[in-house]
Formats: structure tokens, sequence, C-alpha cells
């Protein structure tokens, strides 16, 4: 089969929005340039979009005009590497998922261990958190839950003593390991964070678990997060004011 042939055979079985480069079809390392060349005629065609330099995706068309990839999408090839995640998306994208705010951003924010300079892949702006725990799989959801608690002041579209009664919501539901781990991976944020988290978990009816918080925490330092003991009535322990 032709070059030119086997790149649109392929691309026709990819689903609209997923992203791709060059290198999922190369399975000759001489055919690389002929790859290149056929894709680029695929996005003059108009049969694919370039995403940014290298990275192309089938557009999905609407009455409104053509999708773009979702946010992972976008920024797959930054999350993982050599199959082990390394990174996991936060901000605006996560406070959405978890029902915070109905607002989006044309920033998408990336928890990572190494972080980079911003940069741009239109239309959005790419921008790094620095999460100091390994991150996994597994703990990723929790992650993305204490980024949400430590950045409550920053949600759009909500108050505080609103994005409380919806933390809560959440962390009632979490099951105790997921809980305990929760508590283990709060160790390593900001004091504000690990005050806001112990009062919620609290809250949610899981006191026991929440003495490592208290212990870590200056007992004359005072966090601002003005309204709160309207739903967490434990606030005052925690010099939450």
């Amino acid at each position: 089969m032709k070059t030119s042939d086997y790149i649109m055979y392929m691309v026709d079985r990819l689903p609209k929005g997923y992203v791709f480069t060059y290198a999922d079809f190369v399975n000759e390392v001489n055919k690389r340039e002929a790859i290149i060349k056929a894709l680029n005629r695929l996005v003059a065609s108009g049969k694919i979009s370039k995403l940014s330099k290298g990275k192309f995706y089938k557009p999905e068309s609407t009455v409104f005009g053509a999708l773009t990839p979702n946010e992972y999408q976008v920024v797959k090839d930054l999350l993982e590497e050599n199959g082990k995640i390394t990174g996991y998306l936060t901000g605006y994208s996560i406070y959405n998922k978890l029902g915070l705010t109905t607002q989006v951003s044309n920033t998408i924010e990336i928890g990572k261990n190494n972080i980079r300079s911003k940069f741009s892949r239109e239309p959005y702006t790419i921008r790094f958190v620095k999460q100091k725990n390994t991150i996994t799989k597994e703990n990723v959801p929790l992650l993305q839950l204490l980024d949400t608690i430590r950045y409550i002041k920053k949600i759009p579209d909500t108050t505080v003593i609103d994005a409380c009664y919806r933390l809560l919501s959440i962390i009632t539901k979490l099951c105790e390991k997921d809980c305990s781990t929760l508590v283990r991976l709060a160790q390593k944020y900001p004091p504000a964070t690990r005050a806001l988290t112990g009062a919620l978990l609290d809250g949610a009816g899981k006191r026991e678990l929440t003495e490592p918080l208290l212990r870590s925490l200056n007992p004359i330092t005072k966090y601002n997060l003005s309204g709160v003991e309207q739903v967490l009535p434990t606030v005052q322990k925690w010099n939450i004011v």
C-alpha cells in the first residue's frame, strides 16, 4: 500500500478530536518524510487540522463550526512518559468536573513534579503547577481535589461558602482509604490547604483521621476564609477565620 493511501486509511479510522503525530503512523524509519508530507497534504485538503508543530487532529464539524480537541487530547503528551503518568489536569477543567463552576478558560493547567515555563498551543495557554507528591494514576483524583481546596478563593462563578458545601459533599463520599491517602498527600501542601482539608474531613465525619494535619500546623497562624464557619463547625480548631 502506498504511504499516502496507508495514512488516509489510518486517519479514517481515528475518532474525531483525537490528537496524533507522524509517530503514530511510523512503521518503517525510512518512510518518516513520506508520512509527514502525506499528513501535510491532508491538512491542505481540510481532511485534518494542525494543532501545533507536528501535532494534528480530525476536526469535528458542528453547526457552530469545527470543534477543537478536548483539553486532555491537547496536552496528553505532557501527562505521560513511556507509559508512566507524569502529570494531570488541574485548574478550571477540574473545577468544572467537580461541579464548582460552569466557566471555561483558555488556560490549561497541569500538575507536575518538574515544571516548565508556560507556552501556547492555540487556542490554549499551557501552564504548570508544582506538585510535590509522587503522581500516580490512583492518586490523581485526590491531588485534583487538594488543588481545588488550595485554590478555593480563585474558583470563578462561585463563593468560598458554596465551594465548601460542594467539597464537603465530595469528601463525605470518599472511602476511608481515600480519606487516609488525602491526609497523607495534603501534608505536602501549604498550611492553609492542610487546615481547610482537616476542617472538611471533620465536617465529613472523618475526624479520627485528621490528627496528622492538625499537628503539622503552627498553632498561632490564622487562615482567612471568612464565612466557612457556616459550613464547617470545627473551623476554630483549625484557626480558620
